[in-house]
């Protein structure tokens, strides 16, 4: 990534971004982040137990290498993204949102800090307004600070006009395997109703004006194919998936070659 142009600005310039899902805090990961020529990395602090130093010492460590660190809370809470964002974080995920006072509660978290409590309601709910040195500083105070929501759910689906009409709400980042289920279609990635709801999410969030992502630990072929329907932020994988599959597939290969039996290995799909 560009060390002048933020994630943010290269979206709105209609861009496309890359990245994948680090949940190790091994501190050889940036520099081979950096080295595949990533713009991002997620970080996911709903599924995986890292603790406040561990994320911090994280997104301090990818932000020096010119890598954007993107963090996922563990619930849509507006003190944990700005945990996050005091830690290092650039954009916040939050995770299962399904409601308006949900989106603009963490819009608040992350575009008006420090702002809080009944001044920062008054402010996002229009009965106040920021005079202009106020406007100044917010704005300046919280340069390229991402809001991404997380729909993964029939709710979100549902009410997915209001929550994207939100002020302030930069992304989208569809959850492959929560939406599955929420639809009662359990990891049915290519079920034809599954394919609908996405194809839905994408083109109403790009209606929007909005940057849109799915994260997929599958075939790089499945994102190329959702990039075609509207997907410009790529998350694709994570870690330990790469990790498997390419081991997996190097031992296969060295057990044929010298005629060992090769040992039946779970096709079970890692996800988080």
């Amino acid at each position: 990534m560009s060390d002048t142009t933020s994630l943010l600005q290269r979206l709105k310039n209609g861009q496309n971004v890359y990245g994948t899902c680090i949940t190790s805090t091994g501190p050889m990961w940036p520099k081979a982040v950096k080295q595949i020529g990533l713009d991002f990395v997620f970080i996911d602090t709903e599924h995986i137990p890292l603790d406040r130093s561990e994320l911090a010492r994280l997104c301090q460590q990818f932000r020096a290498y010119g890598i954007t660190p993107i963090v996922r809370i563990p619930s849509p809470d507006p003190y944990l993204a700005c945990q996050a964002i005091d830690g290092g974080a650039i954009g916040i995920v939050a995770p299962y949102l399904e409601s308006v006072e949900q989106v603009r509660t963490l819009v608040g978290a992350t575009k008006y800090r420090p702002l809080k409590g009944e001044k920062l309601a008054a402010y996002l709910n229009g009965s106040e307004t920021l005079s202009p040195e106020m406007g100044a500083y917010i704005a300046n105070y919280n340069t390229d600070h991402m809001f991404i929501a997380n729909i993964e759910s029939v709710p979100a689906l549902n009410r997915l006009d209001e929550l994207l009409s939100v002020p302030g709400l930069d992304a989208v980042f569809i959850g492959p395997h929560d939406l599955s289920v929420s639809l009662e279609l359990p990891e049915q990635y290519d079920h034809p109703d599954f394919e609908a709801a996405v194809r839905t999410i994408i083109q109403k969030t790009r209606q929007k004006g909005l940057a849109i992502g799915i994260h997929f630990s599958l075939e790089p072929e499945r994102q190329i194919r959702w990039m075609a329907e509207g997907v410009n932020i790529v998350v694709h994988s994570f870690d330990i998936a790469l990790f498997s599959q390419r081991l997996r597939h190097d031992m296969a290969v060295i057990k044929e070659a010298v005629g060992d039996q090769e040992n039946a290995l779970s096709s079970d799909s890692l996800h988080i």
